[in-house]
C-alpha cells in the first residue's frame, strides 16, 4: 500500500442544501478488526473490491464498528428541532472501481430514536432499531476517557463494548506504511454504499474536518451482528486491529441518499 496524506483528501465543505443534516458525534469510536478477505465474499457488487492490506505477510480486510451519540442532529441550513440519539454503524473498507475512491460498505446501522422511520421507510436504508446506552466519563484535563461503555439491546445487532484509555497512548496501525496512511484509510472515507432494504444499491456522502482521534484499548466486546454473519468470531472480537476514539466531532450528511443504477 502506498503512503497517503490527509491533505490530499481534505477539502472545503460542499454547501449544504435544505434537506442536508448537520450533527455532532459524541463518544465517537472506531473499533476495527482485520480478518481473512474471503469472509466478505458475496456481500457487495462486483463494482467494488476490498481495500486490503498485508499484516505479518497475510492479506487482510478491515471491518469497523462505529458507535457514537448523535448530538444536535438537525438541518444544516433551516431552523429545525434538534435530536439526540445513540447510533452504531457497521462498515467494511472498499474501493469503488468506477472512481478508484476509497469508501465504505455499510452492513447497516442501529439507531435509538423514533426518527428511524425516515431513513428506513422513506429511503429504504438498512437501519434497525436498538436501545443504545452510553456510560462515559471523559477527563478533560487528562484528555482521556476514565470510562467508556456502550450497550445496545436489539434483535438485528445487539452490542456490548467497553474501552479503556491511558494518557498520551500512541496510535499504532499495523499493516500501514505509516500512521497518517492508516488514519486516512480508517477515518476519512466520505462515501458509503449499501444494499437498500428493497435490494437496490444505495449511496450517500458525508463531510467532516480532519478527525482528532486518539488510541484506546479494548476491555471487552460482543457484537452480535459480526458473530451471526461469521465475519468476526466472539473470540476474535477481543483482539481488534485498532481502537480510535474522539470525544466529539461534527459531520455534514448530504441527503437524500441516492439509488445507484
Amino acid at each position: 500500500m502506498d503512503s497517503l496524506k490527509l491533505n490530499d483528501f481534505l477539502h472545503p465543505r460542499p454547501s449544504p442544501k435544505w434537506i442536508d443534516v448537520l450533527c455532532k458525534l459524541q463518544h465517537f469510536a472506531i473499533i476495527t478488526y482485520a480478518v481473512d478477505p474471503s469472509r466478505f465474499d458475496g456481500l457487495f457488487p462486483e463494482r467494488f473490491k476490498l481495500d486490503t492490506l498485508k499484516i505479518n505477510g497475510e492479506e487482510k480486510a478491515l471491518i469497523s464498528v462505529v458507535p457514537f451519540i448523535d448530538v444536535d442532529f438537525t438541518s444544516a441550513v433551516m431552523p429545525f428541532p434538534k435530536f439526540t440519539m445513540g447510533q452504531t454503524n457497521y462498515r467494511i473498507y472498499i474501493i469503488d472501481q468506477e472512481t478508484n475512491e476509497r469508501c465504505v460498505w455499510f452492513l447497516g446501522t442501529t439507531l435509538d430514536s423514533w426518527t428511524l422511520a425516515v431513513p428506513r421507510l422513506c429511503w429504504n436504508l438498512p437501519w434497525y432499531s436498538g436501545e443504545v446506552k452510553f456510560e462515559c466519563e471523559y477527563d478533560e484535563p487528562q484528555q482521556r476517557y476514565r470510562k467508556y461503555k456502550m450497550t445496545t439491546e436489539a434483535t438485528w445487532a445487539p452490542a456490548n463494548v467497553e474501552l479503556t484509555q491511558t494518557k498520551d497512548s500512541k496510535i499504532e496501525l499495523s499493516g500501514f506504511p505509516d500512521t497518517e496512511t492508516g488514519l486516512v484509510y480508517l477515518t476519512h472515507p466520505l462515501a458509503g454504499f449499501y444494499h437498500r432494504r428493497d435490494g437496490k444499491l444505495g449511496t450517500y456522502r458525508v463531510w467532516h474536518k480532519q478527525l482528532e482521534v486518539s488510541s484506546a484499548n479494548l476491555k471487552f466486546a460482543s457484537f452480535g451482528l459480526l458473530s451471526r454473519l461469521g465475519l468476526v468470531t466472539q473470540e476474535e472480537q477481543q483482539t481488534p486491529h485498532s481502537v480510535l476514539i474522539e470525544p466529539i466531532n461534527e459531520f455534514t450528511i448530504y441527503l437524500p441518499p441516492k439509488v445507484v443504477k
